[in-house]
């Protein structure tokens, strides 16, 4: 069997959470001894995903966001689900500067930001049902590089 370990957590949405949301993932994250800069492309990439769904997903109206995270080997997965409004186009939403709320000056830039952290950004969502966002990433790639290197 493969070196596994999971977690779950659900919360409201509510901004106040959304930092709540990156420790407790960040702290999960720290059994696989990650670098300064990994623990912060995390951090940043939750970040974006949970705020989505606050902002875009429930429009601020609050309800539950849930986070489930998987570490397999050297591979970190996250999923943040909220069964808000859903995205009716996908591939739209995910080009950077994209944003349905200008008018609360988003950036358009939170996918972006995510798969420029992450190794893999997935995105499903149903209009009416919600979004999940998939995201991994393999942690100590560049340990290898600078031990070898530092020798």
């Amino acid at each position: 069997m493969k070196n596994t370990n999971e977690m779950e957590i659900r919360f409201d949405s509510r901004s106040a959470n959304e930092g709540f949301a990156r420790v407790a993932v960040a702290s999960f994250l720290t059994q696989l001894n990650p670098t300064v800069e990994e623990v912060a492309d995390v951090k940043t990439a939750v970040s974006e995903a949970v705020t989505n769904a606050i902002i875009h997903g429930y429009e601020n109206e609050i309800h539950k966001v849930h986070i489930r995270c998987r570490i397999e080997e050297n591979i970190f997965s996250v999923e943040v689900r909220d069964q808000g409004r859903g995205i009716e186009n996908v591939e739209e939403a995910m080009q950077p500067m994209y944003t349905t709320k200008p008018e609360q000056d988003r950036s358009g830039m939170g996918f972006a930001f995510m798969e420029a952290f992450m190794d893999s950004v997935e995105v499903e969502s149903e209009p009416g049902e919600g979004t999940k966002v998939k995201m991994k990433k393999a942690i100590g790639k560049g340990r290898e590089i600078w031990t070898t290197q530092s020798l």
